[in-house]
């Protein structure tokens, strides 16, 4: 039996900020990862790396980038305030998020992310996903601009290298199977070993070990029918062991355990996520485009926002078409304005052609269908200025759906046509914590020694989600859980 101040389940970003946290005030901090080492970061590997911040402008987050005056000089970036952040978390999730986490996570994040840079996390503009060019200048759009440096990889190289800088014992393929207590206060954790189980013994546990949406089982009974043969985005590793051990120990349940963020993923996609094409299975481009299901038949607004508030349930729109498949539609206008690292990586699924009736051909679409729908749409196009880095109104009239914005006629080959399915990244429901992360049981009391962070976090997303709030929240409520976790550890040491 070994023992540790804090023992933390998992090894994303919130594990990791947990770790870094917890190792600023205690000695001995142990993450436990279930994956074996190659595997290591839980879906953090499989991000971009977007990170949602609050900023006054473009001199607040140069604190945070290796950016010199000339390109700074080229940039536009319009201010996103903790009131912007608030309304947008309010307005995706139907005002039903959380009010006192949601407020931790605006009026902190900004804060957090300079901590992340003092523990080696490296930041930069995300020009390639989220701005345009506009006359010889960086105009970025939707309020993401901050990433990480190397995307999901490069955070958790970072990560890693940082905790082991600070001493905390990273041991992967150590599957943690339930919690120890004494009494009401949790004591360490049990952990499969290589010679059977093993007690692990802590002050305080941090369980961020994220979601259930890799267990599809889980997804058929908590988000309903046809879920179970979604694709997953990320690793297959999260299968809902940390969600589990909490709710039987008592833990209260929280949050919309029947929504999750789910997105239009390739449709030649594997089962779970690829480590080698990574986010780049994602199909982002929609809102210049049109999509339609396989009977050529259009059945969402691609123009209602920007893609940043609809893309995390557009998944789920994706689903429930016939063979849960659908197709991005694109010509010789739009084709420019497409992200390259997801339209034009190798072994993406892609299709082109001088026709909409060759392309339907060539989808499996029949082809008057598809033309019929295609000819509606580009006679609703209302005239107007194209602007891709604004709402720009630009909408058509007289068809259902609608387009709101960003709608332009498909009438200029080649078309090009791109497969797509639903793929899940994570699942809403969660656990019940405190402003400290402590985890609460169904009387709402805190369990003693018990934190929670990341995906494991119930109440913050409902039906939607912004994009880039994962990772914020993440390293929100990691730092939070991780000091909490070893200051309850400090107390409660013989």
């Amino acid at each position: 039996m070994s023992r540790y101040d804090v023992v933390v389940v998992g090894a994303g970003n919130a594990a990791f900020c947990a770790a870094h946290a917890a190792r600023e005030r205690v000695e001995r901090v142990l993450m436990l990862e279930k994956a074996p080492r190659e595997w290591i970061g839980g879906n953090t590997y499989f991000t971009a790396g977007a990170f949602r911040s609050t900023y006054r402008g473009l001199d607040d987050l140069r604190r945070l980038l290796d950016l010199d005056d000339a390109e700074a000089g080229r940039v536009d970036l319009p201010p996103y305030g903790r009131d912007d952040f608030r309304a947008d978390m309010r307005r995706v999730t139907e005002g039903r998020c959380d009010p006192e986490l949601t407020e931790i996570l605006v009026g902190e994040v900004a804060e957090v992310a300079a901590w992340m840079r003092q523990k080696g996390i490296r930041w930069k503009l995300q020009y390639e996903r989220q701005s345009f060019e506009v006359e010889g200048r960086r105009r970025f759009w939707g309020n993401l601009p901050l990433g990480t440096v190397g995307e999901g990889v490069g955070m958790v190289a970072q990560h890693l290298a940082a905790a082991e800088r600070a001493g905390v014992e990273v041991r992967c393929q150590s599957p943690a199977r339930g919690l120890l207590r004494e009494g009401r206060p949790v004591v360490g954790v049990v952990v499969d070993g290589p010679d059977g189980p093993e007690e692990v013994r802590a002050g305080a546990v941090v369980l961020a070990s994220g979601g259930f949406e890799a267990d599809p089982r889980l997804r058929a009974m908590y988000l309903g029918p046809s879920w179970d043969v979604a694709r997953v985005r990320g690793t297959p590793y999260n299968t809902g062991d940390g969600l589990t051990m909490a709710l039987e120990a008592g833990a209260q349940p929280y949050g919309h355990w029947s929504g999750c963020h789910a997105i239009a993923w390739d449709a030649a996609a594997p089962p779970t996520g690829d480590r080698a094409l990574l986010h780049r299975l994602s199909k982002q481009s929609y809102p210049i485009g049109i999509v339609v299901n396989r009977e050529g038949q259009r059945f969402v607004d691609e123009g209602a926002d920007f893609r940043n508030y609809t893309y995390a349930r557009y998944g789920a729109e994706v689903l429930k078409q016939p063979g849960a498949l659908a197709f991005q539609l694109f010509d010789a206008r739009t084709a420019p304005l497409l992200r390259p690292d997801e339209y034009d990586a190798p072994g993406v699924s892609r299709h082109q052609a001088a026709t909409i009736g060759e392309l339907a051909r060539a989808i499996g679409i029949e082809p008057a269908r598809l033309e019929r729908t295609v000819e509606a749409f580009n006679a609703a196009v209302q005239p107007g200025p194209f602007d891709p880095t604004i709402k720009d109104g630009k909408r058509t009239v007289g068809i259902d759906p609608p387009k709101s914005n960003w709608a332009q006629p498909l009438d200029t080959p080649p078309f090009l046509a791109f497969p797509v399915t639903c793929g899940i990244t994570f699942t809403f429901g969660g656990l019940r914590i405190d402003r400290d992360a402590r985890v609460l049981d169904r009387l709402g009391q805190p369990i003693p020694g018990l934190h929670a962070a990341g995906e494991m976090v119930g109440g913050l997303f409902y039906h939607n989600y912004p994009g880039g709030t994962g990772l914020a929240s993440g390293s929100v409520f990691g730092r939070r859980a991780g000091a909490a976790a070893a200051e309850w550890a400090s107390r409660v040491e013989p």
